[in-house]
């Protein structure tokens, strides 16, 4: 009888684990769906955004320039300076003269080898099996007054990314990552607003609330986005 009662008791757990495995399936199946669905996403293989936002009353422009698997480049006017960060799969750069720096600095092989995952201009949530992620339900969690579902998801390289979507909608709201900060790892939250659809069919937040640093965020405006345009190889690489 003692083995039976436990024969039941691990059919249950194994039902309650596949539930759970199906319900983070089916709501980050309706999140791909609500933005476009997966087709349209996978067509995605460049993604160039201009926008602009305001920190302690400077005005920033932003242009970030990504190549799906290749490259990731953000330009930042700040004060009249072109400071950029540059990624791709096997180096990276940083040139930000606005915090001193008077020579291109090359990131670390550990930022690297975290960065690399992010270069998805696709979305890591579409096929995320096939990519090597994982993907956890967390249950609900209260984002300024909507119950939105909590989904955990864990990069092939370890970086561990918390999304939290509307259950109306099914549209990401907040998303928070750990991020190391002068050496210290910190809590970083990224809001998304103010969604349009493109003309290719895929749905993009036009209002971003952008972590700065602990406790500081900044709202960046898109104002223009463009699908799959052509982008020079040199574009992810550092000025000689």
């Amino acid at each position: 009888m003692k083995a039976l009662k436990l024969a039941f008791l691990g059919a249950a757990l194994l039902g309650t684990m596949t539930g759970f495995s199906q319900t983070a399936d089916e709501i980050a199946n309706k999140h791909i769906d609500a933005i476009g669905g997966k087709d349209n996403w996978k067509k995605v293989k460049s993604v160039i955004m201009d926008g602009t936002m305001s920190f302690q009353g400077i005005d920033i422009a932003v242009t970030t320039t990504s190549v799906h698997n290749t490259g990731s480049r953000q330009d930042l006017n700040i004060m009249g300076q072109a400071n950029y960060v540059i990624m791709t799969p096997t180096a990276g750069w940083m040139y930000m003269p606005v915090q001193g720096q008077t020579n291109v600095e090359p990131m670390t092989e550990e930022m690297v080898k975290k960065g690399a995952d992010e270069l998805d201009t696709q979305g890591a949530l579409v096929d995320y099996k096939e990519k090597g992620h994982s993907l956890e339900y967390l249950g609900k969690e209260d984002v300024e007054g909507t119950e939105c579902h909590k989904l955990k998801l864990t990069l092939k390289g370890g970086k561990v990314t918390t999304y939290f979507i509307d259950p109306a909608s099914f549209l990401l709201l907040k998303s928070t990552a750990k991020q190391e900060v002068n050496g210290q790892e910190m809590e970083m939250t990224t809001g998304y607003s103010n969604y349009q659809k493109l003309p290719e069919g895929i749905s993009m937040p036009m209002t971003i609330s952008v972590p700065l640093g602990p406790g500081m965020n900044a709202d960046m405006v898109i104002s223009k986005i463009q699908i799959n345009k052509e982008v020079p190889a040199e574009t992810f690489q550092p000025a000689k």
